[in-house]
Parts: C-alpha cells; structure tokens; sequence
C-alpha cells in the first residue's frame, strides 16, 4: 500500500475500481460492545410522543423519531420498559407534537417521572399546556408547530432492550408561519421561526440559519 498525502492510503483495486483507506491517525476508535451514542454528539429531532394511558394520558419525549421513507409513516424508537410502547400496542394509536425552541423546558418535564399510583397527566403534566388530538385519543402540547396523528402499522422488537414503533399518518397539522409555499423565502422562513434539534446526548440547538442543498445537477430521490 502506497500513502497518499495525509488523509488516504491507495489499496489494491477491488473490482477494477481503486479505492483509498482511510487512515485513522485523528480518530479514536469506539469501543463497539457497549453503545457507541454516549461518546459522540449527533443530530437529532426532539419530538413529544401522545397516547392514552387507561382513563388517562401520557407524553414522552423522543429523539430517535423519524418519517418512515418519504410516504406517510413516521415511526419512534422505545422501550418496552417504559408506558409508551404498551399504550401504543394497546390503543392502536399516537399522537406526535414538534415542539419549538421556546417550549424546550416543556419538552424536558414531559420526561419527568410520574408520582406512584398516578398517570403522568394526573401529576406533571397538569401544569404543562396540554389539549386533546382532534381525530385520536391521545394528547398533544399546545403551541408546538407540527402535529401529527397517527394510527399504529406495526412494532418491530429485537434492536436490543429498544423497539421501533410505526404508525400511518392519518391527520397533520402545520403552522402557518412553519407551512413551506412557494412563494416564501424558506432561509428567510426559518430564520423567522427557528427549529429545535436534539444535539445527543444531552444538548440541544435553536436552528435560524440554514442554507440550499448543493445537489447534483439532475438529481432525484
């Protein structure tokens, strides 16, 4: 193997295509057999999960949420230790809230524990500004600028202690100032009304300043 500059070594053509090693010598190596997302800062969203709970609600906050391709499905990463995903599996529906940058301690008490013998609603909750879903049972943060309603597609176990829960998006709402159009400067739309980002673990972000996407020239998904 032959050193290239600083960053690369030339390997031995694989199928008649040369490709350069990377060469390790600024990076740590991470130990793989524990988590690796504690010793790394990634990007996030942060979303508030809804569902009902018996006579009553719950919400929790995620960040291993995501749309599920680019039709209506969105899915979130939980546990089975935790009420989310029974209530999910139970009712067969939940809601998602988008909070906004300002509503980050909102966001943050939605994981706070519940008082024993009680719901989350009953007890932290009651202080938060919550409303009801239009279309579903499950509850959802006021003043957040997306909300989606979804009915459960299917939970997928097996990624360790955690599980993917998916659900169809059956109803969305968007603010009117977060509302993408065409005619709209989108910098100058974010920069106005900025998003909230999960920096993980333990960190979070106000985004105002974004730029275009240099894609290829006749690109397509």
């Amino acid at each position: 193997m032959i050193f290239y500059g600083s960053n690369f070594i030339v390997s031995p053509p694989v199928n008649n295509v040369s490709m350069n090693t990377l060469v390790l010598d600024e990076f740590v190596s991470l130990d793989v057999s524990t988590p690796i997302w504690d010793q790394v800062f990634t990007i996030a969203p942060l979303v508030i999960v809804g569902t009902q709970e018996g006579d009553s609600y719950d919400l929790a906050p995620k960040h291993m949420a995501f749309p599920m391709g680019f039709d209506n499905f969105f899915g979130f990463v939980c546990t089975p230790d935790h009420q989310t995903y029974h209530n999910a599996k139970k009712f067969k529906v939940f809601s998602v809230s988008f909070p906004t940058p300002e509503q980050i301690i909102v966001s943050s008490l939605s994981a706070s524990k519940r008082h024993e013998g009680q719901s989350k609603a009953k007890s932290v909750l009651q202080a938060l500004g919550v409303a009801r879903a239009i279309h579903i049972e499950a509850p959802v943060i006021r003043d957040a600028y997306l909300y989606l309603e979804c009915s459960l597609h299917k939970v997928i176990d097996g990624f360790g202690t955690n599980s993917l829960i998916t659900g169809t998006i059956e109803a969305a709402y968007v603010n009117k100032n977060y509302h993408r159009a065409s005619e709209v400067d989108e910098g100058q739309q974010i920069h106005d009304h900025p998003l909230l980002a999960y920096v993980a673990n333990g960190r979070f972000a106000q985004i105002s300043e974004t730029y275009n996407f240099p894609y290829p020239k006749d690109f397509s998904r």
